[in-house]
């Protein structure tokens, strides 16, 4: 296959704990040790000969609101070929575990706003990989009329924007069918690594780096 991401680019890697994965905030080129780093090496590893170089910026606890926070020093400034973004979760556990709500609303608008200045300041390619949640543990199963909204944002957006989508709720729950959501995600939501694979493996199909 040939993969879509081009000679020489620059991947940037966005989102919250999920991206972060455990990653050194003072070496700028720790990938962590979740998804990001996984699909970076795979990624090097059969196509050697792009020299694609992959940055992440994944901060624990982020909602969209922060990334449009810090979209110039952690993105912008950065100056990536391809950026690929993974946000959402925390704007809806907020509002069950701290009474901290973001409507879905604001959350569009946050989300616009960062994709908005990549296209108009960088040009660069997008990968919008959604936000999920597993039916694990029960109280879990209250928080889909909070995420799905957001999913369907994140869809328009790809649509919108001419984005790359990575489907990551649909994936991962049906995974769940196969092998019990906590072996995936014990929390329903921080991969293990066979999450982590999970989500690498869906990357790499979408930018056709692999069958």
């Amino acid at each position: 296959m040939d993969p879509l991401i081009e000679i020489g680019s620059t991947v940037l890697f966005q989102g919250d704990s999920i991206t972060d994965a455990g990653r050194g905030a003072m070496d700028p080129e720790d990938l962590g040790s979740g998804y990001a780093m996984m699909a970076a090496s795979w990624f090097s590893a059969a196509c050697p000969e792009l020299n694609v170089r992959f940055l992440n910026r994944g901060i624990s606890g982020n909602r969209a609101a922060d990334l449009e926070q810090r979209w110039e020093r952690d993105c912008l400034e950065l100056k990536p070929d391809w950026v690929s973004v993974m946000i959402g979760i925390n704007d809806t556990w907020r509002a069950f575990d701290s009474g901290d709500p973001t409507s879905t609303e604001a959350f569009e608008a946050s989300y616009r706003t960062i994709l908005n200045q990549t296209r108009e300041k960088l040009g660069a390619h997008l990968i919008l990989i959604e936000p999920f949640v597993l039916p694990f543990p029960e109280d879990r199963k209250a928080w889909r009329a909070d995420l799905d909204p957001r999913i369907q944002v994140v869809r328009t957006l790809a649509d919108e924007f001419d984005a790359i989508l990575v489907p990551m709720d649909g994936i991962m729950n049906a995974a769940a069918e196969k092998r019990d959501p906590a072996f995936w995600a014990p929390d329903g939501v921080h991969p293990t690594p066979a999450g982590h694979a999970l989500i690498a493996q869906s990357w790499l199909r979408a930018v056709k780096a692999i069958a």
